[in-house]
């Protein structure tokens, strides 16, 4: 196929905007958020910090704006939002934090809340969080919604670790290297339901790429190897770019015709 179809009950056709969840899936994802942690510190420390955060803030408006013109998932497109908002959301954790001077537990505990509701009032209007439902407009700006307050969450708690609690850099990516594979662990072998398994490992990936990219990045003197944000953001941008043209190219991530009496079995939590 060439692109993602759910089919109706009356005949209607729609088209999913979200890739399939496969390996390509993560290892794009933990690639973005790691990207977007050291292009962020390095835009911030090496411009007028203002500036750097106007400048995410409009790189995410147009890629939202590429995201929802389109009609069914292109992968470039998407995964190009996805990289604006791990920049963009590194930026708003960072600013609550250093501009506002909000605890990272009290602006992790914000996001948290903020993430809570969003899901909330998802399941509340549409009754699913499923990824294979969302080919609605409305829909998808609740997956968006949901997308940003995991980033902002994630970044915050990721620093809270490295930090507030002292575990550095390395401890803390270890850490939610644990906790990302807890809820894969869980689905195969303790039947967790497969939506929560996914949030709570999607959340997970935020915060375990910020870790990895800031002990990659960081000085020795903070307990990071010393490469340097600006060489960590230019790796990580050219594997991304090497991932998506390859699924781009192969369609490796594009769903499935998917039923919607088998959507259902996805959109109970």
């Amino acid at each position: 196929m060439n692109q993602s179809i759910v089919a109706g009950n009356q005949g209607k056709r729609y088209v999913t905007k979200v890739p399939e969840i496969t390996f390509y899936f993560w290892i794009v994802k933990l690639l973005t958020t790691a990207m977007g942690e050291s292009t962020s510190d390095y835009l911030v420390y090496h411009i007028n910090p203002y500036v750097a955060v106007i400048l995410g803030f409009i790189g995410f408006v147009v890629a939202l704006i590429l995201q929802f013109a389109v009609r069914q998932y292109i992968a470039w497109i998407y995964w190009l939002l996805v990289v604006m908002v791990a920049i963009f959301g590194t930026m708003v954790a960072d600013v609550t934090h250093i501009v506002l001077g909000v605890p990272y537990y009290a602006s992790t505990i914000a996001f948290a809340i903020l993430l809570t509701v969003v899901f909330m009032t998802w399941y509340k209007v549409e009754g699913t969080l499923s990824i294979h439902s969302i080919h609605t407009r409305r829909r998808e700006l609740f997956y968006w919604s949901a997308v940003l307050a995991t980033f902002a969450m994630g970044t915050a708690s990721g620093d809270m670790t490295a930090t507030t609690f002292r575990l550095r850099y390395l401890a803390s990516g270890v850490l939610f290297i644990v906790l990302f594979a807890l809820p894969g662990l869980g689905y195969a072998w303790l039947r967790l339901h497969p939506i929560f398994a996914f949030w709570f490992a999607y959340v997970m990936t935020r915060p375990l790429g910020a870790s990895i990219a800031d002990w990659l990045g960081k000085p020795k003197s903070i307990t990071g190897l010393g490469y340097g944000d600006g060489i960590v953001a230019a790796v990580l941008t050219v594997l991304i770019v090497i991932f998506v043209g390859y699924l781009t190219v192969s369609k490796r991530d594009v769903q499935r015709q998917l039923s919607r009496s088998r959507e259902s079995q996805f959109g109970q939590v």
